[in-house]
């Protein structure tokens, strides 16, 4: 008697490898695959996907840190083991075709199936490829590719599906999210958000400007778990955000997770980081956006590269820490910009490329699990 098809999907170390692995659960359920995931034993995933009811199995991780540290000695032991355990649990479970969706923890995992001669399909969220992906590619069958230039960094074995996207993302309620917010006027919804960790850079950019805003929107701030106003400014400063004035049209949240589709279906504006996960969420969404990627100080550039690929696509317009530091006056400047550039935003994501992502993935992995 046959079996289903068993799958196997990994990624983890920070939500943006998770939640599109998330996303195709349900597809693949509808198509008839047993799913497990593997992933780091302490990683976000060991709690996240045991709580969606998927079985979870960890092992060994560990990432090369781009600076010195002792750590980085014990990786190649730590990446060793991890491969052995994932080995066991590949040939235990009797996988039949493992989905990775990058970061450090995939690694081990992608190490042990091709050992053993499992069909391997990756997913790369941003332009330019990350380190566990490079290593990933001679590995895979496919890369399935969020973007068409990265499709193409990969020649043969690159395809460009665009971004699986959770459908309760999808299903907001624009009147549910309003009534949620309870602003006093019908301003412009602007909403703001730094990921899932928040941004400082972003949240004091707001903080200089808030009378600005606040006379042109209501404002939904998602601050980032111990980065609202009252836990990380003066008391002097933070008494401002306690004034009338401000909270009639400034709401702050430090995360906000089940009413998000709501909030998300309520605003006109978005301002965000350029994280290959949200920016692919506001295409789906149609939400004309102010991108401010991560600086080269503090990570390898990738989100001003995708940054840079939705402007020339005219999905949303950039901002850029460097010239704002220079400019200050920039940020308002560049809302100005949002707002008349809102209509042929909304025009261009309605003729986006990147939609049925989920569709074209599943598709690539029952061509390889067959």
């Amino acid at each position: 008697m046959s079996h289903n098809k068993k799958i196997a999907l990994t990624g983890g170390g920070t939500a943006g490898h998770i939640t599109p692995n998330l996303a195709l659960i349900p597809e693949l359920k509808n198509r008839g695959y047993d799913i497990i995931y593997i992933g780091s034993k302490n990683g976000m995933e060991s709690t996240i996907l045991p709580k969606a009811g998927i079985p979870f199995y960890g092992v060994t991780a560990d990432k090369l840190r781009r600076y010195f540290d002792v750590k980085n000695f014990l990786m190649p032991f730590n990446v060793i083991k991890g491969i052995n355990e994932a080995e066991k649990v590949l040939k235990k479970q009797n996988v039949d075709i493992v989905f990775s969706k990058g970061g450090f923890v995939a690694v081990p995992i992608v190490i042990a199936a091709n050992k053993l001669k499992i069909p391997i399909v990756s997913h790369e969220a941003d332009i330019s490829p990350g380190l566990a992906n490079r290593l990933a590619a001679p590995r895979s069958k496919v890369i399935c590719c969020n973007f068409e230039e990265t499709a193409k960094i990969f020649g043969k074995k690159g395809v460009h599906t665009g971004s699986p996207i959770r459908d309760v993302v999808l299903k907001g309620d624009r009147e549910k999210g309003i009534r949620l917010l309870n602003f006093k006027d019908d301003k412009p919804i602007l909403f703001i958000t730094g990921g899932s960790l928040g941004s400082q850079y972003i949240n004091n950019l707001i903080r200089k400007n808030i009378y600005e805003l606040i006379n042109r929107y209501n404002v939904v701030h998602q601050c980032g778990v111990g980065k609202m106003s009252s836990q990380c400014l003066t008391d002097k400063e933070s008494l401002a955000f306690q004034s009338e004035m401000i909270k009639n049209s400034y709401k702050e949240f430090e995360i906000i997770s089940d009413d998000l589709p709501d909030i998300f279906a309520a605003s006109d504006f978005v301002i965000s980081r350029a994280g290959a996960n949200i920016i692919f969420e506001l295409l789906a969404l149609k939400k004309p956006s102010l991108l401010i990627p991560l600086s080269k100080k503090a990570s390898r550039g990738d989100q001003i590269l995708n940054a840079k690929s939705f402007e020339a696509k005219k999905y949303a317009i950039t901002l850029l820490e460097e010239d704002q530091d220079e400019k200050p006056w920039l940020f308002i400047k560049k809302l100005d910009e949002l707002e008349k550039k809102k209509d042929s935003m909304i025009d261009a994501m309605n003729h986006a490329k990147e939609n049925n992502a989920i569709k074209k993935i599943c598709d690539v992995i029952d061509k390889y699990s067959a």
